[in-house]
């Protein structure tokens, strides 16, 4: 078999793991809270510290890459995402189990970064379209399966298998690529702006870690004030630093493109919506519910399915509709589905949800296809890898803070929710913090051993009303939220900022080296598409 089709087997092997990790995890987040008897604080950074090093060194490691070589850096962001996801499987703590996943968010951040790269170089022609149409495919695939992956895995063996099952993998894969991928990098490479790095690093960790504590604590909590202002001051450093060094991680004059200032925020909202909004569903369905992480992958296939054929119809509409008539009115179809949702109560069957599953899956499957043109689409080819890296950047970020900021808005509206119900049970009334306390840190079972018998049923029934209250109130501010996305996209997105690039992607050759570090389905590596 030729070289480049070894290549196309490991960048889509690569692309694969690290998008089914994103959503397996999620499934298996209860479980892990109870097996590391971790707090709901430790849940939240689980997927908060694989987004933040992803989005903090994205366009660092493109940088790195291009000066030491795509290949040699792939290479070793495969080694240092397998060494994570055995950390992860060993993890006999929360807090190991967190950094793990801080490790595993830098090779992933290395192996994002140069995926598309090496594709770009090895593919020309026609079967460059082949290829990449290939690695869309698998984009979409991943992102389906994660749920009802993550499922089996976590019911059928534990949630460490989910992260366990990397290993064997990334050793393969590793081999592969040392074997058969060639080596590359573009003609003129410039050096990392680790201030650039380090400051935006310092800035997103202080925000959502006072996000997060502002949750368990209260949000004139000293260390949450103190977390707020340095994180804010790092950031207004982080605009100071990239608009004086010579060559910038991220150049701010991109900004003020419409069309890219628009993608950016539907990129956000995205996945400050919809993507952030899945760990609350699935606490809903699993502890409130009662499902197993395979019931409750299960149930969120339908939204998986939904997205993926929205998707893969979307990918071929792009060629032809612009991409603020995709982009807008999906975000309004997300934004729409998760109002749907809504209207939950201590009764309510899981099957309320269908409709809005399925409204919102077809929301997401329109944005994503486009949604990277509106990034590259818009910039000079040699300026591709910046605009490609920023735009999966800003996806991460929206992730980690909506996720952030929701946890704390779940912990006060669960415990005022609760209190709210168990006002006529005397022998209950205004313990509704302690409840809330002891479901977010799943102690659940040992609740209900401490609660008199005769309470228990009044018990159940207030925990089932404060649950489904407080993910009614997080599926209005989460539908806010994508409908923000969408009046940017439809009010920012113009067709005349996007750049003739050529008949395929080959313009990028030597620089492209962003990819899509969330669900991208078929058609999404099309750059070139018009708005």
């Amino acid at each position: 078999m030729d070289r480049k089709w070894w290549t196309l087997l490991v960048v889509c092997g690569a692309t694969f793991m690290l998008l089914l990790d994103v959503t397996i995890v999620i499934v298996a987040l209860p479980e892990i809270q109870t097996g590391l008897d971790g707090s709901f604080a430790a849940t939240q950074w689980v997927i908060d510290a694989y987004a933040l090093t992803l989005a903090s060194l994205l366009l660092t490691a493109g940088s790195l890459a291009d000066l030491y070589g795509r290949r040699l850096l792939f290479t070793v962001g495969f080694a240092i995402f397998t060494a994570g996801s055995l950390l992860c499987g060993l993890s006999q703590s929360a807090l190991m189990l967190i950094v793990s996943r801080g490790v595993q968010g830098i090779g992933g951040a290395i192996l994002f970064a140069t995926a598309l790269a090496l594709l770009a170089h090895s593919f020309r022609g026609r079967d460059r379209g082949i290829a990449f149409g290939v690695w869309g495919a698998v984009t979409g695939i991943a992102t389906s399966l994660g749920p009802i992956l993550g499922g089996v895995i976590t019911s059928g063996i534990s949630w460490r298998g989910i992260f366990l099952v990397n290993v064997p993998i990334g050793i393969a894969a590793i081999a592969v690529t040392l074997w058969k991928v060639e080596e590359s990098r573009p003609p003129v490479a410039h050096r990392p702006d680790w201030a650039g790095c380090g400051v935006l690093t310092g800035g997103l960790v202080g925000v959502v870690y006072g996000l997060i504590r502002a949750g368990e604590t209260s949000w004139t909590d000293p260390v949450v004030l103190v977390c707020f202002a340095v994180g804010f001051a790092l950031l207004v450093a982080f605009v100071v630093v990239e608009s004086r060094v010579t060559h910038p991680m991220f150049d701010l004059s991109l900004l003020r493109t419409p069309t890219f200032l628009g993608g950016s925020a539907a990129a956000i909202t995205m996945n400050g919506s919809l993507f952030a909004m899945f760990v609350y569903l699935v606490l809903y369905l699993q502890n409130d519910l009662g499902y197993s992480a395979l019931g409750a992958g299960v149930r969120l296939l339908i939204l998986s399915a939904a997205s993926f054929v929205a998707s893969a119809v979307a990918g071929r509409l792009s060629n032809v509709v612009s991409a603020r008539w995709l982009i807008g009115p999906g975000l309004l179809l997300v934004g729409g589905g998760l109002l749907l949702m809504t209207g939950l109560d201590a009764g309510t069957s899981w099957t309320h949800l269908i409709p809005g599953f399925l409204v919102a899956g077809v929301g997401s499957g329109m944005v994503n296809p486009p949604l990277a043109s509106t990034a590259v689409g818009v910039v000079a080819p040699a300026r591709s890898g910046m605009a490609s890296g920023a735009n999966t950047t800003f996806r991460q970020i929206g992730m980690a803070v909506s996720i952030a900021a929701l946890g704390s808005l779940f912990a006060s509206r669960l415990e005022s929710g609760i209190n709210g119900a168990l006002r006529g049970v005397p022998a209950l009334r205004g313990q509704g913090g302690q409840v809330a306390d002891a479901l977010r840190g799943g102690d659940a079972d040992a609740l209900f051993a401490s609660t008199p018998p005769q309470s228990r049923g009044a018990l159940a029934q207030a925990i089932h009303t404060g649950f489904a209250s407080t993910i009614n109130d997080l599926l209005v501010v989460t539908a806010a939220i994508a409908f923000i996305g969408a009046i940017c996209a439809l009010t920012l997105i113009r067709r005349k900022d996007f750049i003739a690039q050529g008949p395929s992607p080959a313009a990028a050759t030597a620089v492209d080296r962003g990819a899509e570090a969330t669900p991208a389905p078929a058609g999404a590596a099309r750059p070139a598409t018009g708005g």
